[in-house]
């Protein structure tokens, strides 16, 4: 008997086969099923979204059967494809590209033999008693108000919590009481960035290795295709009851999912940036929702908690409106506060001495600083004022002084500069010529470890020349500092000062350039625990979520590049940074009272600066809320980006007007509402000699956007088609972007 069915497979958005496609089966399959189909000349895995009652009009000639299914693999759930829809819809992509991204690679290729023989691999059961709970660290007061306000509360959860403070213990807690109520039950904990997991991963597994170790596993990039179909086949049977993955694991099949943990759920690296352009932070929110909606009454609700010491703006306003409940956690783990101390984490407490004072620095010149207290064990901030510095001085002298003296007590400390390489670009002083990139509208960075000039856009690399391509000169020159030079900077600074073993001074780099090889993040982390490393220099790779027990001075060089930027999200990403890069100094209840976090700013009566001094992100919070309310945007408003890209800038902007002009001629739905701006260049506005125009759609209303949105796909596509834009490379709708 001849089954039809729906099918979908990996295409674009913008193909002209984005939809789900029709098969036809001799064996009835059922929604869910994972199956092999042919697409034009090749065999391509697809999903069976729905049993059809007959071929719609399509032509038997015409009919394709499918050509096998993954006999012994359970269908994807319901839940799982409704999520995946929503996915979609929502962020404007075709069904099958997040359908088919959300599975395994190495899944698409295998046989059906192959899998089968994947599939009865046993699962090693070394389940054994729990840990008993007179073994575990005691709870704050905090976190165990924390942990009963969120077991009593179902709404989704922001754990707001100073850094320092505890929210890894709640989070195994948490994680614990859902895994000991349903022995079936699945929990799924997300971080932002691949070099976090293996911390966090080894602090799961040691709380749970009562569970056995084949049960808690890990979904992220840095996996390798077989290591990461193992873990997704583990979750899809329901055999890993614990998940610790990156922004692609909250689109994992988990068919007995309970609660989801998103840890520094501020971070925009839960914001995809390729491909399907979704937030995984909001997707979880949305995700409990659904598997609650579909849940056993007798399992409870799936719930979600998000924690960071420094909300999204977007999580802080839900906690105000009362969508999400807030969970405070404003004291140190091991900190008690001083008498008579009743202030939260935007307390309001100078240390002994004027708010500002001088310091004295060897010789004598004055130095400019704002010095203040942070309450309940969180570091001093101190703000240098580098107008009243040396001139040209990359490290004020009082800086270095105290990273001399840290030295000297046999302490560590954290230099960030968010910039690496060793300087963003080489330039000849006489005729004016710069490191371009020639096929880049940027500069090549220089790398002087291999003597290399390298985009950081396209990837490509040069040898330094031996002189100025434009004159002739010998002498080029690097300007400005990366990474790279800042290390070396420290070396020749600091050349004289010794351990308290009378041992040298050892400098180490964490950035990009040096975790490249497959072990080198872990191998250079665990130098920095073990005291092996007395000055860290590095990128904001090492200024979140990492436990350092011995830092307890933290200096950020430069951060003064996002106080004006045109993209109204960039105080609230440096405000979370410098709170997260603060949170590194000071971990230990013993190094607390001495901890210090360094700015040097030629800015310091901003308004951002202030609040950091309180390490008051609720100030910081309600000021740019009163902003962005008046000028209507996120969370007030909501806003997509219409990305397009051509040989050329006419083009790029060519198409999008068209299609805006177009749009606003036939006035899709949702029309009035919505603003569209004239096309402009990217910031960066060639890349790979790829010209990259952008548009912004802005709406006070969500709905209305998306309507628009969803009705201006197919006049896109009609646009593309046009004589003047075949040349088109391709187009993309990026919704709720994080930068603009």
């Amino acid at each position: 008997m001849t089954h039809w069915l729906s099918v979908v497979v990996a295409t674009p958005a913008h193909s002209a086969v984005a939809g789900p496609l029709t098969y036809r089966s001799e064996s009835l399959l059922g929604p869910g099923s994972l199956v092999r189909v042919p697409l034009g000349k090749r065999e391509v895995l697809g999903v069976v979204w729905e049993q059809l009652p007959d071929s719609g009009g399509l032509a038997e000639a015409q009919a394709k059967s499918v050509l096998g299914a993954l006999d012994g693999l359970a269908p994807l759930s319901a839940t799982w494809r409704r999520l995946v829809g929503f996915t979609a819809s929502y962020y404007q992509r075709s069904l099958g590209e997040v359908a088919l991204a959300a599975l395994p690679p190495q899944l698409r290729e295998l046989s059906t033999v192959q899998l089968a023989r994947r599939l009865k691999r046993p699962v090693k059961d070394s389940a054994s008693a729990p840990p008993d709970a007179r073994q575990l660290v005691a709870l704050s007061a905090q976190q165990t108000q924390a942990l009963a306000q969120f077991e009593a509360d179902t709404r989704p959860a922001l754990l707001f919590g100073a850094t320092g403070s505890g929210k890894t213990e709640v989070y195994l807690r948490a994680a614990a009481r859902v895994l000991a109520a349903d022995p079936g039950a699945q929990v799924l904990v997300m971080v932002p960035e691949i070099n976090l997991t293996p911390q966090l991963q080894a602090r799961f597994e040691e709380r749970f290795a009562h569970l056995g170790k084949e049960r808690v596993v890990s979904l992220h990039s840095g996996l390798s295709p077989a290591q990461r179909l193992k873990s997704w086949l583990a979750a899809h049977a329901g055999q890993a009851r614990l998940v610790l993955g990156t922004r692609m694991a909250v689109l994992a099949s988990l068919p007995k999912l309970q609660l989801i943990v998103v840890d520094e759920e501020h971070d925009p690296s839960y914001k995809q940036q390729e491909g399907a352009r979704y937030s995984a932070r909001d997707l979880a929110v949305y995700r409990a929702k659904l598997e609650t909606d579909a849940a056993n009454p007798a399992h409870g609700p799936c719930r979600v908690l998000l924690g960071t010491a420094t909300p999204s703006l977007e999580s802080w306003q839900a906690t105000i409106t009362g969508r999400y409940q807030r969970l405070s956690m404003s004291e140190r783990i091991g900190v008690t506060p001083s008498s008579g101390d009743t202030t939260s984490m935007g307390a309001e407490e100078f240390s002994d001495g004027p708010p500002l004072g001088k310091l004295a620095p060897p010789g004598g010149s004055e130095v400019h600083a704002v010095t203040s207290v942070g309450a309940n064990g969180l570091p001093k901030i101190r703000l240098l004022d580098m107008n009243h510095q040396p001139k040209h001085c990359t490290l004020a002298p009082p800086l270095l002084e105290a990273i001399g003296a840290r030295i000297a007590r046999g302490e560590q400390s954290l230099i960030f500069l968010n910039r690496r390489g060793y300087a963003p670009v080489l330039a000849c002083h006489d005729c004016g010529w710069k490191s371009e990139c020639p096929h880049c509208s940027a500069y090549r960075v220089f790398h002087k470890i291999d003597r290399t000039l390298r985009c950081h856009h396209c990837g490509f690399t040069a040898r330094v020349p031996r002189a100025c391509p434009g004159c002739g000169n010998v002498d080029i020159a690097p300007l400005g500092k990366g990474t790279e030079r800042l290390e070396e900077h420290l070396a020749e600074l600091l050349a004289g000062v010794q351990r308290p073993d009378g041992g040298a001074l050892r400098i180490a780099r964490i950035d990009a350039d040096t975790t490249r090889l497959k072990g080198a993040l872990e191998s250079q982390l665990a130098s920095v625990h073990a005291r092996e490393v007395d000055v860290l220099v590095g990128t904001q790779m090492i200024a979140k979520g990492h436990d350092f027990r011995h830092i307890t001075l933290v200096a950020a060089v430069n951060p003064d590049g996002a106080l004006f930027s045109s993209d109204f999200r960039a105080p609230e990403r440096l405000f979370g940074l410098l709170m997260q890069a603060a949170g590194r100094a000071g971990r230990d209840a013993l190094h607390s009272e001495a901890s210090e976090m360094w700015v040097q700013t030629f800015h310091p009566q901003h308004p951002l600066f202030a609040a950091l001094k309180q390490h008051d992100y609720p100030a910081f919070a309600a000021q740019e809320l009163r902003e962005r309310e008046a000028a209507g945007m996120s969370p007030f408003g909501y806003s997509a980006l219409v990305r397009a890209e051509a040989r050329t800038q006419e083009v790029a902007q060519g198409f999008l007007n068209t299609a805006a002009a177009a749009a606003q001629t036939q006035q899709l739905s949702g029309h009035a509402q919505v603003t569209s701006y004239p096309a402009v260049p990217m910031t960066i506005q060639r890349v790979a000699n790829i010209e990259r125009a952008q548009m912004l759609v802005e709406s006070p209303s969500r709905a209305a956007l998306q309507r628009f949105l969803a009705a201006w796909q197919p006049v896109l596509f009609e646009t593309r088609q046009q004589g003047d834009f075949k040349s088109l490379v391709r187009w993309a709708v990026d919704v709720d972007p994080i930068a603009i």
